[in-house]
């Protein structure tokens, strides 16, 4: 079985588009959770007839995934953010992955949806980068086996780049599944502030890390920016 787990927090406006993309993903089997980190709009009315659990855990994208991984039924994980459409047959696609063996972990191909030409090249790079280095974003929709994601300890609990310390850590058991189909993501957080100005801003905050600084003042310096 399949486990799609999507952590959430006021996402009422994106998430009924992605829940109806999942439910023939349901028809054939999969589970879908959603675990909210507590919002204040309607976003777990919204879920409750479309999922097949609802959970409640302390607000943090890493916090909230591995509360849903830990419920999970599936010996396969897909970790899906609220506000992007998988490929209809992701699910498909992920399972027939696992049983060519060799690999325990992957992720899609991303577009961007939006208005700016300028996210088509952000997925492209996005994209590049992530064969050639091996690391993979949140937004590229993380698979992998349930014991390839105890063996790495779950998502590290900081506040920002846990995608990215969870492919670092993935990488010490496999390379991983690079699917040429797509996830469509919102490119909301790109044009709000501007897609040039957000790409500078992600490009300092990932040298940042990779040099060893704090993601709790990552977090602070990124999500002040949001606000």
């Amino acid at each position: 079985m399949l486990s799609i787990i999507i952590p959430v927090l006021n996402e009422a406006r994106a998430l009924v588009a992605t829940l109806a993309v999942l439910q023939p993903m349901r028809a054939r089997g999969a589970e879908v959770i959603v675990v909210d980190g507590g919002s204040a709009d309607d976003t777990v009315a919204i879920a409750a007839d479309h999922v097949d659990q609802v959970l409640v855990a302390p607000k943090g994208r890493a916090l909230q995934m591995n509360a849903g991984a830990h419920l999970a039924s599936g010996e396969a994980l897909f970790f899906l953010h609220g506000d992007s459409l998988p490929p209809a047959d992701a699910d498909q696609r992920i399972l027939q992955a696992f049983a060519g063996g060799g690999r325990a972990w992957g992720r899609f191909d991303v577009r961007i949806s939006g208005t700016s030409p300028l996210l088509r090249v952000v997925a492209w790079l996005m994209n590049r980068r992530s064969r050639l280095s091996g690391i993979a974003t949140g937004d590229q929709g993380m698979f992998m086996t349930r014991a390839a994601f105890a063996a790495a300890g779950g998502f590290p609990e900081i506040q920002l780049m846990e995608d990215i310390a969870m492919s670092r850590a993935l990488k010490q058991l496999s390379s991983p599944w690079c699917l040429n189909e797509k996830i469509t993501t919102s490119g909301r957080r790109w044009e709000k502030h501007g897609v040039l100005k957000t790409i500078l801003l992600m490009w300092r905050l990932r040298a940042a890390y990779f040099l060893g600084a704090d993601p709790t003042q990552l977090a602070v310096h990124y999500h002040g920016r949001e606000r």
